[in-house]
Parts: structure tokens; C-alpha cells; sequence
């Protein structure tokens, strides 16, 4: 900022996670558009995921009338969801790292 007004908390804290990996060592690598495409696809193949088993998961609870069923399908739910993250995280890992080895 240039204009001499003060800067924003945010805008604080991002410039010494700058400072601190510069001090570090680590680049900071730029995403091409392919590559911004990518991971837009994987983001919307997980939402479309998610939304498509908590439609699943909902159906099933409302035909459920023992707690331990509905316990045990809640827990099977937020096993699927933590895999579809580390699923997405995984692929964007792999995308990023594409970067690098180019």
C-alpha cells in the first residue's frame, strides 16, 4: 500500500508468512490456468460427491428407527466425508506439486 493508509490486520499477518518462508527457503510457485482448472474440477467432483452421499445418508436416517443404526450410519457418514477430503487434498497436492517438477 502506497498511499500511506494503514494496512489491515490481514494484510500483516500475510506479509510475515512472507517474510518467515523467504526466511525459509520456500518459493512461492504460481499456478497456470491449467492447472487453476484442474483443481477447480477436482474441488466440484468432491462437492457433487459430498452433496450426492449426504443425500444418501439423509434418506437412510429417516427410515431408521433404532439409535444405534442411526449412530452407526452418522459415523460411516463422516468416515466418507474425511475420505472425499483427503481424496481432494491428495489430487490438489498432485496438481501443485506439477508445478514444481516443471
Amino acid at each position: 500500500m502506497t498511499d500511506g493508509a494503514p494496512k489491515s490486520a490481514y494484510e500483516l499477518a500475510m506479509e510475515r508468512l512472507r517474510k518467515k518462508d523467504a526466511e525459509a527457503g520456500i518459493v512461492e510457485q504460481k499456478l497456470t490456468d491449467e492447472q487453476k482448472a484442474a483443481i477447480g474440477e477436482a474441488r466440484s467432483v468432491y462437492e457433487a460427491r459430498v452433496a450426492e452421499r449426504r443425500i444418501l445418508h439423509e434418506n437412510k436416517m429417516r427410515m431408521t428407527v433404532d439409535p444405534q443404526d442411526a449412530e452407526a450410519l452418522s459415523k460411516d457418514f463422516h468416515r466418507d466425508l474425511e475420505r472425499f477430503q483427503s481424496d481432494l487434498d491428495a489430487k490438489i497436492r498432485k496438481i501443485r506439486q506439477d508445478t514444481e517438477t516443471k
